[in-house]
């Protein structure tokens, strides 16, 4: 017997235009028989315009805006909640098509306005001292999905026609969702978009090795940061567990054999965390192991939240691992936490809402709040 269900008329599946590249796009037009610089009004309406509906590209004629409309959709992430810090930081909680959530984060005068976007739902590294780590990984963020966050924060912020700074900190890490990012990160270099240059642009990885060796022959390569966080192989791993796989020995060979263009450094994040990898024995074995690269050492004291064993070190414990390091002529800054009062700062984002939780997300929203075991 046929069910109800599958007698019932399918609706037309419509093609996501936010989820092509502009030669994709011409692509689709194309089969449509329409001509290629109607691709380029379109792109410039969303990504230079903020718009996603398609009815409102007023400079294309009224015949094609019903034809693309029975086409085409322009998926964009939901804001769900805008939170603002005293510090100005804000923190936007987006909802995308299947009801999942994701946290980006808008931080002004830094000294740039800079962006701060996921490439996943939740994250599998499972580092120790980071509340994302706690949700696992849900799914990867498709291109669109990671390129909507830019567009949803540039119009939020009023930043559409400015320059603003792209860091793929957010939740996730990018090199377990190679090909969505790097494909999101040229949509949104596009020259009739945002146009967004790769100086402007930083991917913090734990250290995919793999990942990293490809990201070295890309033509469009980011700024990296590298999260190290510890100076040896057994803390190192006890830490950011991927390192029982891309040890730290591999991860620093693979960094300096990186090909980096004149004036540019990789970063080196360092998350300090008391009584652990913040003595000045572990200050001198850092510099001893980036001595000669290209580097900089971003410290980053931890922020502590329910559910992290771990505890911030004392300010002069941090300033003291700072000279170290600069007394070894490294270039070392210490990172400011920005949005700590919402919970927007380093190791901080979680999902809180949505229709879905993964069992990882409920477990990890019960041990924030200080309810899990």
């Amino acid at each position: 017997m046929i069910s109800r269900a599958s007698e019932a008329p399918q609706s037309k599946s419509r093609i996501d235009l936010a989820e092509l590249s502009l030669p994709e796009i011409e692509a689709a037009l194309a089969a449509l028989g329409e001509r290629a610089f109607h691709a380029r009004q379109i792109y410039q309406w969303v990504y230079r315009r903020g718009v996603a509906d398609l009815d409102q590209m007023t400079d294309l004629s009224r015949p094609l805006r019903t034809k693309l409309q029975d086409e085409f959709v322009v998926g964009t992430p939901r804001i769900r909640s805008d939170q603002t810090s005293t510090d100005g930081t804000r923190k936007l909680v987006l909802e995308l098509a299947d009801g999942r959530q994701i946290e980006s984060v808008f931080i002004p005068d830094t000294p740039s306005m800079t962006f701060c976007v996921s490439t996943q739902v939740g994250c599998a590294m499972s580092c120790g001292f980071c509340l994302t780590g706690k949700m696992g990984l849900v799914r990867n963020l498709t291109p669109g999905e990671i390129a909507g966050q830019v567009r949803v924060l540039a119009k939020a912020t009023g930043l559409l026609e400015k320059p603003f700074n792209i860091v793929l900190m957010g939740m996730g890490e990018p090199l377990h969702n190679y090909e969505n990012t790097m494909k999101a990160l040229r949509m949104l270099h596009e020259e009739h978009g945002l146009s967004i240059s790769p100086r402007r642009v930083t991917l913090s990885t734990v250290g995919i090795v793999p990942g990293l060796e490809r990201l070295a022959k890309e033509p469009l390569m980011p700024n990296l940061a590298i999260s190290l966080h510890a100076t040896t192989e057994e803390q190192r791993t006890a830490l950011v567990p991927p390192n029982r796989k891309y040890s730290l020995a591999s991860l620093l060979e693979t960094c300096r054999k990186f090909p980096l263009k004149k004036r540019a450094r990789i970063t080196f994040e360092y998350v300090l965390l008391a009584g652990l990898n913040d003595s000045p024995e572990d200050a001198r074995r850092l510099a001893k192991l980036l001595a000669g690269m290209k580097a900089k050492v971003n410290l980053i004291p931890l922020n502590a939240a329910p559910g992290i064993e771990f505890e911030r070190p004392s300010d002069d414990r941090v300033e003291h691992f700072a000279q170290i390091l600069a007394d070894r002529h490294m270039t070392v800054s210490v990172r400011k936490s920005r949005g700590r009062d919402i919970r927007a700062a380093c190791g901080q984002l979680i999902v809180e809402g949505g229709t879905k939780k993964s069992a990882g997300q409920q477990m990890a929203l019960l041990i924030r709040e200080g309810l899990g075991p």
